[in-house]
């Protein structure tokens, strides 16, 4: 039975598309976006899509702790779900961070990324699930009848794409992650010769052991994809797409990726047409502090300001940790700004501002602003990169350490591992902040990230405009996903030359035994 606030959802969303229908020339958009830290960068695209007069409608999960039912950007549809994302990954995040600290066996060790791949799993299921209560649901045919332009979504948990190719929409994608990790390795060609997987902590510059290894953390990403994730969107594929789908096929027929990375940060590699990097596109120039904090910022005087956030999914470290970070923070000449919600620390100092939100953008492009300390996600690194601030990295799971190795590959910044702060924070942190090659090689980066003919953000704009317009980019998609594995590769080629090759040396080994015969044959007739 359809919860009843379902009907409600669904009723208000009538009432809005009738009074609130989209302008002449704005399109009208569907977005399937992901929650957390991807939805604050699916909400920025999002804003620069109202300002341009498009009508905008955001499917969003009734357990959302980032996206609200209600917004002046966007007409919302809300599914039931039992679970939420947070509640999905909390219990796991504690258990990973008592491993990180060493607290833990090698044993358990291998239990907790079993634990994640299974969480990654019933993250896929429980979305899978609340896709088929959308299709189920009787009001479903008022999606089907609103005439939508296209479909934008976060293919990193994917209900999205198949939606899109049940609606028979253009596919635009706001993507780094898909189901499988790193979205290029499913469109473009990725030897993994240079080209790093994520998780196996190398750089494009490997050696032949590192190279065996990178093709052993392949071979586990595509089996997780294939046994434990794939599974689910190919059942609900196949009971309510024409012809079955799998999801890296559909995310291989997607017209436009709007890639959250660049070739500042990232490591150079083959790409595709359909591909457009707009790393940084949630950045623009700073804006002025509240008055309270510019305050606590000018006091910091010429020794400048410290910045540190651990990001959307992490409140507080263990009390052993905060106390060893706000013990050296406390000795420092520095003002310190820290993202904190947890226990106040014991040895907190008179120079350490505790908030629970900061205005993250507006700090880093503050010229009193030396050292970033961070998790290592994707946001921070990006608007790091731009505002030229050097980093501090405290990877904690997911991308994280991956993104900041490419930026200490740069000398642009520094990791230090969880198990390391109590030995070993203070002394990174003064090299970061004292070594003028760190801020010296931000700055470069910052320099080649900004020199562009066309903003980021224009460009991802423009894009989704241009799927509009041409009701999809089917030009610039490869059809290469529609070959079988074995005719990509062509080893039905190679095949075909080689029983070739061994036919021809057959046939003249044939030749030439036959023509010995002959001849022994002749010499014995001349003896006798």
């Amino acid at each position: 039975m359809t919860p009843p606030h379902i009907h409600r959802t669904f009723a208000l969303f009538i009432v809005c598309l009738i009074s609130f229908p989209p302008l002449c020339d704005g399109g009208n958009i569907l977005v399937f976006p992901l929650d957390g830290s991807h939805w604050i960068n699916m909400k920025v695209l999002l804003e620069e899509l109202h300002a341009r007069d498009h009508s905008i409608t955001v499917i969003r999960a009734s357990t959302s702790w980032y996206i609200p039912e209600k917004s002046h950007l966007y007409t919302s549809v809300t599914l039931h779900m039992e679970q939420g994302m947070e509640d999905v990954f909390g219990t796991f995040l504690s258990e990973h961070l008592r491993v990180l600290l060493g607290e833990a066996s090698t044993m358990a060790f291998f239990k907790i990324t079993k634990d994640f791949l299974l969480l990654l799993s019933d993250a896929h299921l429980l979305w899978c699930d609340a896709l088929v209560q959308l299709f189920e649901h009787s009001n479903f045919q008022i999606l089907r009848d609103s005439q939508f332009d296209l479909v934008l979504t976060d293919p990193a948990i994917a209900p999205g794409v198949v939606l899109a190719k049940y609606l028979k929409l253009p596919i635009v994608l706001n993507v780094r992650w898909i189901t499988s990790g790193d979205g290029q390795f499913a469109i473009a060609p990725s030897p993994l010769s240079y080209i790093p997987v994520p998780g196996s902590g190398f750089t494009d510059k490997m050696n032949f052991m590192q190279r065996v290894k990178n093709f052993l953390f392949y071979s586990i990403i595509l089996l997780q994809q294939r046994v434990m994730i794939g599974p689910h969107y190919t059942a609900v594929c196949e009971k309510y797409i024409e012809g079955g789908c799998d999801i890296i096929s559909l995310l291989q027929e997607a017209d436009i990726w709007l890639f959250r990375s660049d070739f500042v940060f990232d490591f150079p590699r083959p790409t595709m047409p359909n591909v457009v990097y707009i790393g940084g596109f949630q950045c623009k120039p700073a804006q002025p502090l509240p008055a309270e904090l510019e305050d606590f910022v000018q006091g910091a005087g010429e020794h400048g300001v410290i910045v540190m956030s651990l990001g959307t999914l992490v409140n507080d470290l263990p009390k052993e940790v905060t106390d060893a970070i706000a013990n050296v923070f406390a000795k420092m000449p520095q003002k310190v700004i820290w993202r904190h919600k947890g226990k106040r620390p014991s040895t907190l100092g008179n120079n350490i501002l505790l908030v629970d939100w900061m205005p993250q953008k507006d700090l880093l492009g503050h010229p009193l602003t030396k050292v970033f300390v961070a998790h290592g996600g994707t946001n921070g690194v990006q608007e790091a990169i731009y505002y030229g601030v050097p980093v501090l990295g405290i990877p904690l799971f997911f991308d994280q350490y991956d993104n900041l190795l490419r930026l200490q590959e740069r000398g642009a910044g520094k990791i230090l591992q969880l198990n390391e702060i109590s030995q070993s924070f203070e002394q990174s942190l003064m090299e970061v902040l004292h070594q003028d090659s760190y801020r010296q090689n931000m700055q470069r980066l910052s320099d080649l990230h900004r020199d562009q003919p066309v903003a980021p953000m224009d460009q991802a704009v423009f894009w989704v405009e241009y799927v509009m317009r041409h009701k999809g980019a089917a030009h610039l998609r490869t059809e290469a996903y529609k070959m079988p594995w074995y005719s990509y590769y062509c080893l039905d080629v190679v095949l075909l030359l080689l029983a070739a090759v061994t036919l021809l040396l057959l046939s003249t080994v044939a030749m030439f035994r036959f023509l010995c015969y002959r001849c022994l044959r002749r010499s014995k007739a001349k003896q006798h």
